[in-house]
């Protein structure tokens, strides 16, 4: 850590994705834990929500009856606030709380009233997913003033580090009632900035005439907004993933972040060199085998694989952009069949029986709509399952370019690949990520770390950070930087086609040259060099605590 790591005797970071993986941040916060518990050990502790049950065990978590014992018996909660302690099975296998909070719903109505009078959050208009936010960052605030408490440390040498609007209300009640912690607030991506884009306006050509609290009254968003807004004014150090966001939030929240702290990734998630080519081996042959049971066609190993995948948002991942660059490679000339997957979780209904069938007997028999892994329960609503058929994609052997949509998570248990997302990604030849709304991008990262050349866009964090590292595009760096606007949606999808076109064609000597530039690269955006910019972070709310401290 930095010079001010001497006083930090508890991190605390509180995440509605700590041993819940549902998003992109989980990936930050279970990749950058090994890094930070190198420094902190079992000092470092993470808190997440306990929406687990007997039934429905998480995966990621395993119980401790010994760890934290004789604290957390020391430890006083709410009522109707429980906790589990135990490990968080991630490289690292840090110190994880989960936080049964649903005893705190009692008092939101007086927490909301208090949270106006002295933050100016406004909670009048809330809905939807709000009343569960706040209540688990009002538990996650309580158990943290409680161990620390218990723990009899001093509060001064304790950082809390809270993640998205979620955890916010948790920020602003440990202000209030232990102003002696500092606090750290990250924005990820901002709730309104998200809603501009996911409700089908342009963000950028008119972001400086975009007002925040404007927008969120016509969007419906005025309490989410006002309560991120508000953390972000309020936390003594405020952060977020790129300078794409840094800007949002400066024009969005009304508050310029204090830094920029990169996602970073932890290579040992990828497998190792002598186990490489044995997991692209194996990846590959499922993907394969499962195209050729859907579509009983004859996709070879001469194929090319690509996919695109990530959150189920459709014109903000850019998966509209993906699908109708699939259809304009479709018109061109190119030597070797094209197959392309969505890896996108929908509203996935579970596994397609018939296709569970044809792979059990090792049946090519083509199946009905065979663009489908799983079965959809909105399957007329679902706008990539609308697009591929409307482009009618029929995967037959006439077709030189595939599309297979996967509508659920890649756990390992998905009754047709049964292999996680991680286990699936070295048997591509390329990704495409044309993504209009991504403050960071991990899923392109991942991919150059797994030795897959990717496709990003300029709207991307990560994208402009490629483009400040290497410019000189798929050979060199192994990603290809493809400018996003406003109005130039075409001109996006036609350079993209050029680009999956160019790849088929790459001769294999320059295409295993590619691949080892894109590894090459991702090996600048380890945590072990990216921490630095928390590290930082950290150190700026202690300082600017001590400040607060003094008035």
């Amino acid at each position: 850590m930095d010079n001010c790591s001497q006083e930090i005797s508890m991190l605390f970071e509180v995440s509605w994705e700590v041993c819940n993986k549902i998003g992109g941040i989980y990936a930050v916060l279970s990749s950058k834990a090994k890094t930070l518990k190198e420094t902190l050990k079992d000092n470092l502790v993470f808190i997440g929500p306990d929406v687990w049950s007997n039934e429905n065990p998480s995966p990621y978590f395993t119980e401790s009856e010994t760890l934290m014992h004789s604290l957390m018996k020391r430890t006083m909660l709410p009522d109707g606030v429980f906790v589990r302690v135990g490990r968080w099975e991630i490289p690292g296998r840090p110190v994880a709380i989960l936080v049964k909070f649903q005893g705190m719903d009692a008092s939101k109505d007086a927490a909301y009233g208090r949270m106006w009078d002295l933050f100016g959050v406004d909670s009048l208009h809330a809905y939807g997913d709000y009343d569960e936010g706040c209540n688990f960052a009002r538990a996650a605030a309580a158990v943290i003033e409680g161990i620390v408490k218990a723990a009899k440390v001093s509060p001064r040498q304790v950082v809390a580090h809270f993640d998205e609007w979620t955890t916010a209300m948790g920020l602003l009640t440990l202000k209030a009632d232990m102003p002696e912690i500092a606090t750290v607030f990250t924005t990820h991506a901002t709730s309104i900035g998200r809603s501009i884009c996911g409700n089908g306006k342009p963000l950028y050509d008119y972001l400086s005439g975009y007002n925040g609290n404007q927008m969120a009254s016509e969007l419906n968003m005025q309490s989410k907004h006002s309560l991120e807004s508000a953390a972000a004014r309020n936390a003594d150090c405020f952060t977020t993933v790129s300078d794409v966001t840094a800007t949002e939030c400066a024009q969005l929240l009304g508050k310029k972040p204090d830094v920029v702290t990169p996602n970073g990734f932890e290579l040992n998630f990828v497998p190792a060199k002598t186990k490489y080519t044995k997991a692209r081996t194996e990846a590959r042959s499922r993907l394969l085998e499962v195209a050729n049971a859907l579509t009983g066609s004859d996709f070879d190993d001469d194929t090319l694989v690509i996919a695109t995948s990530g959150r189920c948002e459709y014109r903000n991942k850019g998966i509209d952009v993906f699908i109708d660059s699939l259809d304009r490679l479709r018109h061109k000339q190119h030597s070797r069949r094209v197959l392309a997957f969505v890896l996108v979780p929908a509203w996935c209904g579970g596994p397609r029986e018939d296709l569970q069938h044809n792979m059990e007997t090792g049946s090519v028999q083509r199946l009905s709509d065979p663009v489908l892994t799983h079965k959809l329960n909105n399957y007329n609503e679902d706008p990539i399952n609308n697009r591929i058929h409307q482009l009618n994609f029929c995967n037959d052997n006439n077709s030189g370019v595939g599309v297979i949509y996967v509508p659920c998570y890649l756990d390992g248990h998905d009754g047709i690949f049964d292999k996680t997302y991680y286990e699936l990604l070295p048997g591509l030849d390329a990704t495409v990520f044309p993504s209009y709304y991504e403050p960071w991008g991990y899923t392109p990262l991942e991919s150059i770390a797994f030795g897959v050349p990717t496709v990003t866009t300029t709207l991307a964090g990560f994208g402009k950070w490629i483009l400040s590292e290497c410019e000189k595009g798929l050979n060199k760096c192994g990603v290809a930087v493809v400018e996003r606007t406003d109005s130039n949606y075409d001109s996006a999808v036609s350079t993209i086609s050029e680009i999956l076109s160019d790849i088929s064609e790459t001769p294999k000597r320059k295409y295993s040259a590619m691949r080892k530039a894109a590894m090459k690269i991702s090996e600048k955006a380890q945590w072990s060099d990216f921490i630095k910019y928390y590290n930082e972070a950290y150190c700026i709310a202690i300082k600017n605590r001590d400040a607060r401290m003094i008035k």
